[in-house]
């Protein structure tokens, strides 16, 4: 199994980049915070962080060890880094203050690249919801299919594309969804709805497959655990993968409903934050 002491090394980096992360969130939410505290409260803060604890909880915690011998764990890993991680942090609204906490310099060379116009295009590609939902599915099957998920279980550089895979896409799948300021939807609020219900469902297939299947999908585990309690623990994966992960996308589209029928409220901002010149160093690419 590629999980265990040899995956160590691989993790540093990963907490690295979440603890830079964090500081530079914090140190621009900070000043966000105090310039617009009713768009920025500690709420934000909040989600934001608890989205990179979440990560730290999947790739750096004993749970991480324990996926390579139980399959419910490397499930639990699953469930983190594309149900729980990706819209903890939109909810933290993480641009605007990703922006304000690195050096100036830093934030005119970024918003100087994101207005070019080859760039906007790959961008606007990118965050299109139907990109997001198709990119999601595409490494939620791969993935899971029993060659690709053996061969991450084998190699621990393949286990940490598998992950990768699994977050990146998440993150642009759950963008839309979240829709946090400054984006702008692409689609009608309300087809979020039916986005959802269709993640819900191809979600639920699997989750079925491995739940009722009398058989032993990935024969790693059997190796492991022997085949019948590996067929115990699989069944538990899909109820992990059934129940906790159905409930995200319910919830979330249960929360996209109460929105749309709620009364529009009113949100008032400095007009130079709205039209990102702060941001961005008075640049006029950023928006």
């Amino acid at each position: 199994m590629a999980h265990g002491a040899e995956a160590g090394g691989h993790v540093a980096p990963v907490l690295g980049a979440v603890l830079g992360a964090g500081v530079i969130y914090v140190a621009g939410w900070r000043a966000l915070s105090r310039r617009t505290p009713q768009r920025f409260g500690p709420r934000r803060l909040a989600a934001f962080l608890g989205g990179l604890g979440t990560i730290v909880l999947a790739v750096g915690s004993p749970l991480d060890a324990l996926a390579g011998r139980l399959l419910q764990a490397h499930m639990t890993q699953h469930m983190l880094l594309m149900m729980v991680a990706p819209p903890l942090l939109w909810l933290g609204a993480p641009v605007a203050p990703m922006l304000l906490g690195v050096p100036s310099r830093i934030r005119r060379a970024v918003a100087a690249g994101l207005a070019a116009p080859s760039l906007r295009r790959i961008t606007s590609l990118i965050a299109h919801p139907a990109v997001g939902w198709t990119s999601f599915a595409v490494a939620f099957w791969v993935w899971h299919t029993p060659w690709f998920y053996e061969l991450a279980l084998r190699s621990d550089a393949w286990h940490h594309v598998e992950h990768a895979c699994f977050f990146t896409t998440a993150m642009l799948f759950w963008r839309p969804v979240i829709l946090a300021w400054p984006a702008r939807s692409r689609w009608p609020r309300w087809t979020m709805i039916p986005y959802l219900l269709l993640a819900d469902l191809q979600n639920t297939v699997l989750a079925a497959i491995l739940t009722l299947s009398d058989r032993v999908i990935y024969p790693a585990y059997a190796v492991r655990l022997g085949t019948i309690a590996a067929l115990e623990d699989q069944s538990v994966a899909g109820v992990i993968m059934w129940v906790p992960g159905s409930l995200v996308f319910l919830v979330a589209a249960v929360w996209v409903a109460v929105e749309i029928l709620a009364p529009p409220g009113r949100t008032t901002l400095p007009a130079p934050l709205v039209e990102g010149e702060h941001l961005a160093g008075s640049h006029p690419g950023m928006r």
